[in-house]
């Protein structure tokens, strides 16, 4: 399979697992080719083009010649120019590497990967939360994020690629659909009476089983095993965390307990003052099930040879 074709297939994969729906994610396209045509010719240089087919500014090709044949692939949820060197030294030994794969953004796919964030005004909508509100708190939030991504040094890694000719491309929201949606349409199915029984169902996914052998998996942050679970709601998409201040609207909404990768200090507190129970899945093992479901699709279409690094474990789901 051609790196493009596998591109093509992570952000298509991404879009039907997309929590907010096949519509909106459509609208979504619309909004960036309305925003690129109300753009100036000199301005229109400097868009990101690639956004008017791909909703996902997180997930791009960073490096790489887009016809390259790829079969085998080191997938890492971090990859730095630690990992870039670790590609290069294994190829020394032998070791045919045609791509590395990382799931958190690097380059491009960084610098932009704010206007992802977009997405969870939808997504807060859909559970409840008034769209005006939803679309004030997030504003506000999406700036912020912005303005800390501005300082980084985005092309360290890539810069590593393009010196030792490797492939690179990023797998970020698309991997976070896949497990948003996953963990969410299994509380509603299995409709778990406590925190207990959330931690319990997790526990029992491969990821978060291994992940819970090595201390970093499932815990309760705010309740206890006995505490009612109610109404969940999985976080775990559009970026990185929303508003700090939309717990008070979760609360009204009728969410009780939040299901999410990780959460700041900051936003735990805020989480406590509306009495709303946190269960943190795990941040590099929930990356990890969205990461192995791309996996499981992509090996649908072609065999490849899946190397893993940098708190990747393969776990496979195929039958």
């Amino acid at each position: 399979m051609k790196l493009i074709g596998i591109y093509r297939s992570v952000v298509l994969f991404g879009m039907k697992q997309d929590p907010r729906g096949k519509d909106k994610v459509k609208k979504e396209l619309l909004r960036a080719k309305n925003e690129y045509e109300k753009l100036s010719a000199k301005d229109k240089e400097f868009y990101d083009k690639e956004r008017l087919e791909n909703p996902y500014s997180d997930t791009r090709i960073l490096f790489g010649k887009p016809d390259s044949e790829i079969k085998t692939i080191l997938v890492g949820v971090d990859i730095e120019v630690g990992e870039i060197v670790l590609a290069e030294r294994l190829k020394e030994k032998g070791e045919k590497i045609d791509l590395v794969m990382t799931h958190h953004p690097e380059g491009l796919a960084l610098a932009g990967f704010f206007n992802v964030m977009y997405m969870q005004v939808d997504i807060l909508s859909k559970i409840g939360v008034p769209i005006n509100v939803a679309e004030s708190l997030m504003h506000d939030r999406i700036r912020e994020v912005e303005r800390r991504v501005m300082p980084a040094n985005h092309t360290r890694a890539v810069d590593a690629a393009r010196l030792l000719d490797i492939n690179l491309m990023s797998c970020h929201t698309p991997a976070d659909n896949y497990v948003a949606s996953y963990l969410q349409d299994l509380m509603d199915k299995k409709k778990p009476n406590t925190l207990g029984d959330v931690v319990d169902i997790l526990r029992e996914i491969p990821e978060y089983n291994a992940a819970a052998k090595e201390n970093a998996g499932p815990k309760i942050t705010r309740g206890d095993n006995l505490r009612k679970a109610g109404r969940i709601f999985v976080d775990m998409t559009g970026g990185t965390e929303g508003s700090k201040d939309i717990f008070k609207k979760l609360s009204e909404a009728g969410v009780s307990t939040i299901v999410c990768m990780h959460l700041s200090e900051e936003h735990f507190k805020k989480a406590q003052e509306e009495h709303m129970n946190v269960v943190v899945a795990g941040h590099i093992a929930s990356d990890n099930v969205g990461l192995n479901m791309i996996l499981d699709e992509l090996e649908k279409k072609a065999k490849f040879k899946i190397l893993a690094c940098s708190g990747f474990r393969r776990f496979t789901r195929k039958k």
